[in-house]
C-alpha cells in the first residue's frame, strides 16, 4: 500500500486475535485461529517501528488485556515516549481493580470498553460469553474510581437498535466521559451472518438520535460511526469520520498506512443517491457490504444544507 499523504496522528497495534468473548457481530471472523497472537518481542519491535510515526499509540486485538505481558509492552510504550496509550478492550479483565491499577501505574491514560446492550441478557448474548456484562459495568466503574479518561464503544446491531437510548442512560450513570455508537461492519462473523446481525440504517436512525440526546443532555461527548449524513439529519457534528484521527495500524501480517484512505478505497461506498448529495465531499458512505445486500433505496441525495446543524455550517465556511 502507497504511504499516506497526511501525516499520522495515531498508531494502532493489533497485538493479536485471541479473545474471551465470541461476538456474533465481530469484525475479525476467525484470525484468532489464522493468526493467534504475536510474542511479546514481535509487538515491542512494532511500538518501535510505530513510534517513528506518531506519539499516540493504541493497544488493540483480538482482546489485549488476556496477554500475560500487558504490563510490560505498556511500561515498554511509556519508555519510548507515548504521550497517549490507550487500552481498546472488552473490559472483563477490568473489573480486577487490581489490574486497572497496575496498567494506569505504568502508563495507561485512556480505556475504551465496549458495550452493547443496557441489560446482561442482551450484551451477553450478543458476545456469547455469559458474565460479560457484569465484568463490562465493573470495569468502567474501576476506571472511573481511579480517575481515568473512559471511551466506550458500543456496535449497533439488529437485537439492539431499539435499545440504544436505554444503553446510553446506562452509559451516562456510570460516568463515561464519552460514548460512540458504531454501525456493525459486515465482515468477519457479522459478514457471515449478515442478515442475524445487520438492521436497516432507516429503522436504526430514530433510536441513534434519542441515544445522541441523551449523551448530549448530559453534558457528554458522543459519536456515531459509519452512518452516512443522510441518516443524521440536525446530528452531523456527532459523525466520528469527521475528526477521527488519521491512524497508521499494524496488524502484523499487514500495515494499513492510512486508516482513512484504507476506508474511502476499499472499506466504504457510493452510490447513485450520492452522485448530487451535498454532504458528498465530507461523507464516507456506508459499509459497502452494507448496500451489496440490502440496495441503495433507503439512501437519499440532501441537496443543499439548509436542515444540517448550524455547528456543520460553521465547519464549512
Amino acid at each position: 500500500m502507497a504511504e499516506p499523504t497526511h501525516r499520522t496522528e495515531r498508531v494502532d497495534i493489533k497485538t493479536g486475535w485471541n479473545c474471551n468473548n465470541r461476538c456474533v457481530f465481530c469484525v475479525q471472523g476467525d484470525k484468532r485461529e489464522t493468526y493467534g497472537n504475536k510474542s511479546t518481542a514481535e509487538v515491542r519491535q512494532l511500538l518501535e517501528q510505530a513510534r517513528q510515526d506518531s506519539d499516540s499509540i493504541v493497544f488493540t486485538g483480538g482482546e489485549v488485556t488476556i496477554r500475560p505481558d500487558l504490563l510490560e509492552i505498556v511500561t515498554y510504550a511509556k519508555s519510548l515516549g507515548y504521550a497517549t496509550i490507550q487500552i481498546q478492550t472488552n473490559g472483563r479483565m477490568l473489573a480486577y481493580k487490581k489490574v486497572c491499577e497496575q496498567l494506569v501505574e505504568a502508563g495507561a491514560n485512556e480505556f475504551s470498553p465496549a458495550l452493547h446492550g443496557h441489560t446482561a441478557e442482551l450484551h451477553d448474548l450478543l458476545t456469547c460469553s455469559e458474565g460479560s456484562f457484569r465484568q463490562t459495568v465493573k470495569s468502567i466503574r474501576n476506571l472511573k474510581e481511579l480517575g481515568q479518561f473512559v471511551l466506550t464503544n458500543s456496535v449497533i446491531t439488529r437485537a439492539n437498535y431499539r435499545t440504544l437510548p436505554e444503553l446510553a442512560s446506562l452509559l451516562i450513570g456510570l460516568g463515561v466521559d464519552q460514548f460512540q455508537l458504531a454501525f456493525v461492519h459486515p465482515l468477519g462473523t457479522a459478514g457471515e451472518k449478515f442478515m442475524e446481525v445487520v438492521p436497516r440504517m432507516s429503522l436504526v436512525e430514530p433510536y441513534v438520535k434519542k441515544a445522541l440526546d441523551v449523551g448530549l443532555n448530559a453534558g457528554r461527548r458522543v459519536m456515531t460511526e459509519a452512518i452516512p449524513y443522510c441518516f443524521m439529519e440536525g446530528y452531523e457534528p456527532y459523525i466520528a469520520e469527521r475528526i477521527m484521527p488519521r491512524t497508521k495500524i499494524f496488524e502484523g501480517h499487514l500495515t494499513i498506512a492510512d486508516y482513512t484512505e484504507h476506508r474511502l478505497t476499499e472499506g466504504k461506498a457510493k452510490g447513485p443517491p450520492c452522485t448530487d448529495c451535498a454532504f458528498g465531499p465530507m461523507c464516507e458512505g456506508p459499509w459497502r457490504e452494507y448496500p451489496e445486500h440490502y440496495g441503495w433505496d433507503e439512501f437519499t441525495s440532501r441537496p443543499d444544507f439548509s436542515k444540517a446543524h448550524p455547528r456543520t455550517l460553521t465547519g464549512l465556511r
